[in-house]
């Protein structure tokens, strides 16, 4: 699909384990007060049945303020619940394979890790990239080396898709990622942990506004 590069500004990625007890749909609506353009559901321990359930109740809930919602990682998942778009990464499912069983009128993103990848066919077929680690982070056990923000620029100098960043994003260390090339930013602790989700995603917004 074309994705308009505005929906990309700022997404919150959920994160059951940082959220301290708050419902993942109460997370996203505070967000998408705030400024939020899309949500990103990720539920990594979760079974399929509560996976759909909670995609589907925030699909529900998300619509009607036009923010859009990305399926991380599962396809089957995106198909039950119509979602806008799915997120995968460089060992899920190859975005060709996923354009072909979700068609062409949903959107999918894939994280970009290293900057090689950003020349592989995955980056080329994808509608947007996740970039990052940009800087330290802990909300992954898995997660790859920071990227830095140089190396956030030499992947904006290697691909004309859109850019969001990821990793370790504060409003106070953002500014730079924006600079160096990316289209918007994808938080995950910085909101979800938030003693003030809403206000958290305002700090954000208010960045990208400027």
């Amino acid at each position: 699909m074309a994705l308009d590069v505005a929906s990309l500004r700022l997404c919150l990625v959920t994160d059951r384990g940082l959220a301290r007890g708050r419902s993942v749909i109460d997370l996203a609506l505070a967000a998408a007060r705030g400024g939020a353009t899309m949500v990103q559901l990720r539920e990594k321990e979760a079974t399929a049945r509560a996976f759909v359930e909670t995609a589907r109740a925030l699909k529900n809930a998300l619509a009607p303020l036009g923010v859009l919602l990305a399926i991380n990682d599962r396809l089957d998942v995106a198909l039950a619940v119509d979602a806008d778009g799915l997120h995968v990464g460089q060992s899920d499912l190859p975005v060709e394979d996923a354009r072909r069983l979700l068609g062409p009128d949903r959107f999918i993103g894939l994280s970009v890790t290293e900057v090689e990848q950003a020349l592989r066919p995955d980056a080329r077929a994808a509608d947007y990239l996740g970039v990052g680690p940009i800087y330290p982070q802990r909300t992954k056990g898995d997660a790859a080396a920071p990227l830095g923000i140089e190396g956030l620029r030499r992947i904006r100098g290697l691909t004309s898709k859109p850019i969001v960043a990821i990793g370790g994003l504060t409003p106070d260390n953002s500014a730079p990622a924006l600079a160096a090339g990316a289209d918007g930013l994808a938080v995950v602790s910085a909101i979800v942990a938030a003693d003030d989700p809403e206000a958290a995603t305002r700090r954000f917004a208010k960045l990208l506004a400027a």
